[in-house]
């Protein structure tokens, strides 16, 4: 089977919109590809550096809700990249051929730049991200790589890097990975903007079954619905973008019409919103509770993948040694 990776960074604890837009993705790819997935703790240090701590703990829940959410040790390879040093040597001989005019027009650097101003991102690994995301992506040989249609220019500096190795050194060690396009959708928060842990505005996979109900009772809807005789649009509400997400056609429509007619007021139309999104995380919370009382588990599960990953590593680390005369 072709081989496919991806990774998350451990920056904070993963919420509903990284369950529907990444990790119910992976759990399909697993059963088609031959997959690697890591947590990327070292590319986490490029924002916070300052407090490792805190990537320890994201990194265990991270993994926790890998395999809460169904990914399978037996249909795919998970471990830390940390673990795997062979990441950070290949990320150093692929800095030395990298231009530096190639990562400064990188689309997430310029982003992160005007958005991170509560943060010193004034480094080398900011700066050098990608090298190390490339390095990632190319020690095992990734044919592919999911990406929404948006995020297609940031895996081309990982295709140049890879064409300039080649060409500089006149092999074809190196494969260039191809976007495996996918689609991503857009998961609201509870305050309507895309669903976000720097706007605190998130379901967390963590959360107790109290907190999100709670949580998705108090999630605006239409402004214009000041009393339960008002008709609204459910177009302008977000609990109703959650339910293009969650809850069946027949549902949609029969929130939307009494939505438009006043026909049903927003806690109704709350509830089966409420229904439906626990539907999901109910399976999730059983796991998760099952994983948090088996640690033991967990960390085979981990060093079985660091194993694995392990030796694919060093296998293209030996040719890229004899390639670059080391």
């Amino acid at each position: 089977m072709d081989r496919v990776l991806s990774g998350m960074q451990p920056s904070g604890f993963l919420h509903l919109g990284n369950l529907v837009g990444a990790l119910q993705n992976w759990v399909k790819l697993q059963e088609k590809y031959e997959c690697f997935y890591f947590v990327a703790d070292w590319h986490a240090l490029t924002t916070n550096f300052a407090d490792p701590d805190r990537i320890k703990e994201y990194t265990e829940d991270l993994v926790l809700n890998f395999l809460s959410a169904g990914l399978d040790p037996e249909k795919c390879t998970m471990f830390v990249q940390s673990r795997i040093l062979q990441h950070a040597e290949f990320h150093v001989l692929l800095s030395m051929i990298t231009p530096l005019g190639w990562l400064e027009r990188v689309p997430t650097y310029k982003e992160k730049k005007d958005e991170i101003n509560d943060k010193d991102i004034d480094s080398y690994g900011f700066l050098g991200y990608p090298v190390l995301q490339s390095a990632d992506i190319m020690i095992y040989k990734a044919k592919h790589v999911p990406v929404g249609i948006d995020q297609v220019p940031h895996l081309e500096i990982t295709r140049e890097i890879c064409r300039r190795f080649n060409h500089i050194y006149k092999t074809d060690a190196l494969v260039e990975p191809q976007p495996l396009l996918t689609r991503f959708p857009k998961v609201v928060g509870v305050d309507g903007r895309k669903m976000s842990k720097s706007y605190d505005n998130c379901i967390y996979l963590n959360d107790s079954p109290e907190t999100v109900e709670q949580k998705l009772k108090t999630m605006m809807t239409d402004p214009a619905r000041k009393r339960r005789t008002d008709p609204g649009d459910p177009e302008l509400s977000p609990v109703f973008e959650l339910h293009k997400i969650f809850s069946t056609e027949e549902e949609r429509s029969e929130v939307a019409e009494g939505c438009k007619t006043a026909g049903i007021g927003c806690i109704d139309c709350k509830k089966v919103l409420i229904k439906n999104i626990f539907a999901v995380l109910e399976p999730l919370w059983e796991k998760r509770e099952h994983f948090m009382a088996n640690p033991g588990v967990v960390q085979d599960i981990l060093e079985q993948g660091t194993r694995k990953a392990s030796v694919i590593a060093e296998d293209t680390m030996q040719q890229v040694r004899e390639i670059m005369k080391f």
